[in-house]
C-alpha cells in the first residue's frame, strides 16, 4: 500500500469518528508510522496541524447540525468531545465568529472546512537537488529549548536564533566546532505535534561550557537537500516539498530521529542566493 493512500486511510479514520473519540494509535497503524511523524506529515502537506483540523471538521459538521436540526448546545457539545457548552460555545466562536446560538438566525453567515484528500502533486518545474550520505555517529555541543503549541509558533524559532546572536552566544557555539558538517546548525527532535526541541549547536569533541548541553547524533543515512533562498521562506518551502513530493516518490523512508537544517556555508540568511541544507535520516525501503 502506497505512502498517499496509507494516509488517506488515516484520514478516513477520522472523518468517520468527528463525532466521537479518535483514537491515535488506529491513526498510526492506518497510517503505517508512529502517531507523532503522522502529524508532522499531516501539518506540512495540509499547512494546518492535525489538531485545528479536526476541530475545524467538528465546528463544521456542528454549524450544519445547528442549520438544520434543533439539537440542543449541551447535546451538540458532548456529541464532539467537549465537556461543557461553554468550552464548545468559545472552540465555535473561534471558528465561526458567531455563538452556536447565532447560527439559526436567518442570513448568518459560517464557514465551512472541507475534508482534506492527499496526493501527489507532480509538477516537474522546481528541481529538488539532494544527496544520499551514510555518516557515523557523532556529537553536538549547544543551547536547547523545548517549544510547545499552540501557544509557540514558528517564529519562536526565529526569536531564539536572534537570542544566540545578541548575546553572543553564536560566537562561543561556532569556535566549540570540531568536526563536519561544519557551522552552527539548528537540530530539530519533534516529540509530538505540540512539542519540540530545538538546538543550535554545532559538531564537537569538546566539554560543553555552563548552560550548553550536548549529546550524540547516531549513525544515520541522510538524505540531504540543497536550499538556496532567504532561510524564512527557503526553509518552510522545503520542508513541504519533502514530505509532500520527495518521500512519497522515493525508494526512502523517513526515520524518526534528529533532524538539522544545516548552515555549513557563509552569508546572509535573508539573501536570495544564501545557500542551506536540510538532512533527513532515512531508511532505503524494502522492495
Amino acid at each position: 500500500m502506497g505512502y498517499i493512500q496509507r494516509m488517506n486511510e488515516a484520514i478516513d479514520y477520522i472523518e468517520t469518528n468527528l463525532d466521537g473519540n479518535i483514537d491515535y494509535e488506529v491513526i498510526a497503524n492506518l497510517a503505517a508510522c508512529s502517531f507523532n511523524y503522522f502529524q508532522r506529515v499531516f501539518s506540512w502537506i495540509a499547512d494546518v496541524s492535525l489538531s485545528e483540523y479536526i476541530r475545524r471538521r467538528r465546528m463544521t459538521l456542528a454549524a450544519f447540525e445547528l442549520q438544520e436540526s434543533n439539537i440542543k448546545i449541551i447535546d451538540l457539545a458532548i456529541k464532539y468531545g467537549y465537556e461543557s457548552p461553554d468550552s464548545f460555545s468559545r472552540a465555535f466562536k473561534k471558528i465561526h465568529g458567531i455563538i452556536p446560538t447565532q447560527v439559526r438566525n436567518t442570513g448568518v453567515s459560517i464557514k465551512a472546512y472541507p475534508r482534506i484528500n492527499f496526493h501527489i502533486s507532480v509538477k516537474g518545474d522546481v528541481e529538488m537537488n539532494y544527496r544520499i550520505e551514510e555518516k557515523e555517529a557523532f556529537r553536538i555541543v549547544g543551547v536547547k529549548r523545548h517549544y510547545s503549541g499552540p501557544e509557540d509558533d514558528a517564529s519562536v524559532v526565529n526569536v531564539f536564533w536572534n537570542e544566540m546572536y545578541k548575546k553572543g552566544i553564536y560566537e562561543e557555539i561556532f569556535k566549540l566546532q570540531t568536526g563536519s558538517p561544519k557551522g552552527v546548525h539548528g537540530f530539530i527532535h519533534v516529540k509530538g505535534e505540540d512539542k519540540v526541541d530545538y538546538t543550535i549547536a554545532c559538531v564537537s569533541d569538546k566539554e560543553p561550557p555552563l548552560g550548553m548541553d550536548s549529546y550524540y547524533i547516531p549513525k544515520s543515512t541522510w538524505a540531504i537537500f540543497e536550499i538556496v533562498g532567504p532561510i524564512s521562506i527557503a526553509l518552510a518551502d522545503a520542508w513541504k516539498r519533502i514530505f509532500s513530493e520527495w518521500l512519497p516518490t522515493s525508494n526512502y523512508k523517513y526515520v524518526e530521529n534528529i533532524d538539522i537544517e544545516c548552515f555549513q556555508y557563509d552569508g546572509d540568511k535573508r539573501s536570495a542566493d544564501f545557500k542551506s541544507e536540510i538532512w533527513l535520516p532515512v531508511i532505503k525501503k524494502n522492495n
